[in-house]
């Protein structure tokens, strides 16, 4: 990380007005108060607030969050920046929160905050494609994070499923997450039967944005299914 810049702090003295500038200003502020939060003794519920704003993922439901939880999202915030995103994949930082997506409580709110939120980091890797995001992808599949997405989609809320559905129809689209998929038959018929008992659960119809994702992982599915026996 030798080539991150020594400050965040934006220097006014700066002339450039780009669209670009502007915007990297605004998040590297955003970054800078979430820091500075963490240095406060203790945190209020008005604070908790504040930060809960901060976040990058903003389809994600309010909620308190104690004083851990800060360091999810400023980790968020940096991987949705592009100055920023390759430099924690290349530290490897994104691994940390693959604990809190293997957990597999149900009903307990606490852990599927944590599971939540973790889903929301790797999420942000991948939510803006650029000619990073097969590099991203490659780590993802690398560090074994598809099995971990499944096991959100089987034990998470409604919102949980989406993300992870999400982050594994993100992952199919590319060759390389095609070609994980179809290496071993057993692998591909596991993450088909996921997806097909996700669906079943519900009595009615399933939520329709968990439903779109589900579907879009069938599809790529489809591309694949002549590749295993």
């Amino acid at each position: 990380m030798e080539n991150l810049p020594e400050t965040i702090d934006v220097d006014p003295s700066d002339g450039s007005s780009s669209g670009s500038t502007r915007a990297e200003s605004v998040e590297r502020a955003r970054i800078e108060h979430c820091i500075n939060l963490l240095h406060l003794p203790s945190q209020t519920e008005e604070a908790l607030v504040l930060l809960n704003k901060e976040r990058r993922c903003e389809d994600m439901p309010l909620m308190l969050w104690n004083a851990k939880n800060v360091s999810f999202i400023l980790l968020q915030s940096m991987a949705s920046h592009p100055d920023t995103k390759m430099k924690i994949v290349k530290a490897k930082l994104p691994v940390y929160v693959y604990p809190f997506m293997n957990t597999t409580e149900k009903g307990i709110k606490q852990f599927d905050y944590l599971r939540l939120t973790s889903l929301g980091v790797i999420g942000a890797l991948v939510k803006v494609e650029d000619n990073n995001t097969p590099e991203i992808i490659h780590f993802l599949l690398e560090t074994e994070v598809l099995p971990l997405c499944l096991r959100c989609i089987d034990v998470g809320s409604e919102l949980a499923k989406t993300v992870a559905a999400f982050l594994v129809s993100k992952i199919l689209l590319y060759e390389e997450g095609q070609r994980y998929c179809s290496t071993f038959p057993e692998r591909f018929f596991a993450i088909a039967q996921v997806l097909a008992n996700t669906v079943d659960r519900f009595l009615g119809k399933p939520p329709p944005q968990l439903l779109k994702h589900i579907l879009k992982c069938f599809m790529r599915l489809t591309e694949v299914s002549r590749l295993v026996g």
